[in-house]
């Protein structure tokens, strides 16, 4: 009920409200100030003063506000440059939720630029119209302020004149009057003579006579006074003041069209930012925590199992030369970075007599990382690789396109000489063809490093491949009986490919291969004791100081030269690190008071360097 009353009640107000605007305009149509403000001439020059103040004032507010529309927009233009995703931030991109805030951005960007546009619409059709506008009232206004008083000075001079014919009129009426009474005295007076008695009556005459025509003339300009009143009250003061109204009706009826006109330019961006508002609902929605952590998962996931249990050692039952180095696997501490290296504050260079070892052939990219990307976990090799044949092969496509481009150009060239010289497209056309050969042969390449990726790791080459080329083309291989055989190459040793731990660029061990024994190892075979120069070059061996130790954490079969084998979960000591052909150099003590040397995969252990 007080829903059905108070719905009543604002429907009546509302028609009440219509009803008073309908006769406001009806009576605003039958009166005028011409008539009903004949006598306002001054106020109504205050109030279209006034009117035009406001709409200057309504201009000056329009400036302001551009100002602001232009000083926001432009801030949003830097807010969205200074969070603009960094270049070394580009791999993140992958991520809903940075792909999100890309959108975001985007979208804010748009939004800056729907306020240039607000701001160039106010300025160009607001601003200019008001200030125009503002102009032209005031130029009429002024003209028929300038009417208007010229108009009053005519009928304010009329007033004079016929305020002095009054008091002209007045004047001789009292000096004809005061004539005549003269005369009457002069008459009844027996002692004046006639001449002099007629020389009163002619004063009298006179007197009267300029009465007489004091009169007419305050007659005239009475009329020429009235006359004139009445045109200027009913006809030339109510032009004037009828072309204030217009002037002033022009002036509302521009502030209503301005106002509605600003709203309009609002309003015609707003369907654009409005989708700009659903980019930004959509961009946030369209974050996805699960694939965000299916996308971290296959970013960093190496593809290496967690370290198995950390066996229990018997010091009781072990050689005490064999375990005198056994403290060291109790540091568990974690060296391995994000490619699943050691990291770089631990590395060491390669010293002394070892130094000739396992020169690194493997080229670099330009973020520092191995052409093949095999210091890389296999995971993330394997899409490394992935992700450059992919962007060979557009780069093939591309060149191919516009190789075939050169060739269409060559043959319209031929076919019609006056169009070109075909000899200008020749040099062009030789250098698409090797840039095509090399990314082919690049192409080749990486699908190689794949293919060997893909593989089962298994270390099947020696580990000695890379790391046996000597100074001047030679080369020392040690045996496990502690012997050394030189050898001389005629050509330079290629690279294997670093794919995986079998194709890995393997180094060259100068201590033998499983079984090297330093001098008083007990370990050899009669080869030992045959060739001098092996004797003489193991006493001149020292032993090397360990740089840290390293838990298996695959078992590994030595089935190559210059390697070791390992066990599972078994604690060696690192004395030479990975040079970035995927071997690391360990030993460990044997039953005989010696010590056993050689290579294992660096992707099979967990490496743990001393400070």
């Amino acid at each position: 009920m007080l829903a059905l009353l108070a719905g009543g009640s604002s429907r009546s107000s509302s028609n009440n409200k219509l009803a008073e605007s309908e006769s406001a305009a009806q009576n605003s149509s039958t009166m005028s100030w011409g008539t009903e403000l004949w006598d306002q001439n001054d106020n109504l020059a205050i109030h279209t003063n006034r009117g035009i103040d406001a709409l200057d004032k309504y201009a000056n507010f329009l400036r302001d506000r551009v100002a602001i529309e232009t000083e926001y927009a432009g801030k949003l233009r830097r807010l969205v440059k200074n969070y603009q995703p960094k270049k070394k931030e580009e791999e993140d991109n992958e991520f809903t939720s940075m792909q999100a805030f890309r959108n975001l951005l985007k979208e804010v960007g748009d939004l800056a630029g729907q306020r240039e546009v607000v701001s160039e619409s106010l300025q160009l059709q607001i601003i200019a119209g008001v200030t125009l506008l503002s102009k032209t009232l005031r130029e009429e206004r002024k003209k028929c302020l300038s009417d208007g008083a010229n108009l009053q000075q005519n009928l304010t001079t009329q007033l004079s004149s016929l305020d002095r014919a009054k008091r002209n009129y007045e004047k001789a009426y009292r000096d004809s009057e005061k004539a005549v009474d003269s005369y009457k005295r002069a008459d009844m007076d027996l002692n004046l003579s006639r001449a002099e008695v007629e020389r009163y009556k002619n004063v009298m005459t006179a007197k009267i006579q300029q009465s007489d025509d004091a009169k007419n003339e305050y007659a005239n300009q009475l009329q020429k006074t009235n006359n004139l009143q009445q045109q200027h009250f009913s006809m030339l003061l109510p032009a004037v003041l009828n072309r204030l109204q217009e002037l002033d009706e022009k002036r509302t009826r521009g502030f209503r069209e301005f106002i509605v006109g600003a709203a309009d330019v609002e309003s015609s961006v707003a369907p654009i930012i409005a989708r700009c508002m659903e980019g930004i609902v959509k961009a946030g929605e369209s974050i996805n925590e699960k694939e965000d952590t299916f996308k971290v998962i296959e970013r960093y996931q190496s593809g290496f199992t967690p370290p198995r249990d950390i066996p229990f050692e018997d010091l009781s039952k072990c050689d005490p030369d064999s375990v005198q180095d056994s403290h060291y696997s109790n540091s568990t501490s974690n060296h391995l970075t994000i490619k699943g290296t050691m990291s770089a504050n631990k590395l060491r260079k390669r010293v002394g007599i070892f130094n000739i070892f396992g020169s690194n052939k493997n080229s670099l990219t330009a973020d520092g990382q191995k052409e093949d990307f095999s210091d890389l976990p296999p995971n993330q090799r394997r899409k490394k690789l992935q992700g450059k044949i992919a962007e060979l092969t557009q780069s093939i496509a591309q060149e191919t396109k516009a190789r075939d481009g050169l060739m269409k150009m060559k043959i319209v060239y031929e076919a019609n000489s006056s169009l070109g010289n075909p000899m200008t497209v020749e040099g062009q056309l030789n250098e698409s063809e090797h840039k095509l050969e090399k990314l082919k042969v690049d192409l080749k390449k990486y699908q190689d490093f794949l293919e060997k990726a893909c593989q089962v790791p298994a270390a099947t080459s020696s580990p000695q491949a890379s790391r046996n080329q000597l100074q001047n083309g030679h080369r020392t291989s040690r045996h496990s009986n502690g012997s050394a055989d030189d050898h001389h190459d005629d050509g330079d040793d290629q690279p294997d490919d670093a794919g995986s731990l079998s194709s890995s660029a393997s180094p060259e061990s100068g201590l033998g291969t499983s079984h090297t024994s330093l001098p008083g190892s007990g370990q050899g075979s009669a080869n030992e004791n045959a060739i001098g120069e092996d004797t003489y070059y193991e006493t001149e061996v020292e032993t090397l100081n360990p740089l840290g130790t390293c838990r298996a954490l695959y078992p590994f079969e030595a089935s190559s030269e210059g390697s070791i084998p390992m066990s599972e979960g078994e604690e060696l000591q690192v004395i030479e690190i990975d040079q970035g052909d995927g071997w690391t150099r360990v030993r460990r003590a044997n039953n005989s008071n010696g010590w056993d040397e050689g290579f294992v995969p660096t992707s099979y252990i967990e490496c743990t360097l001393y400070a």
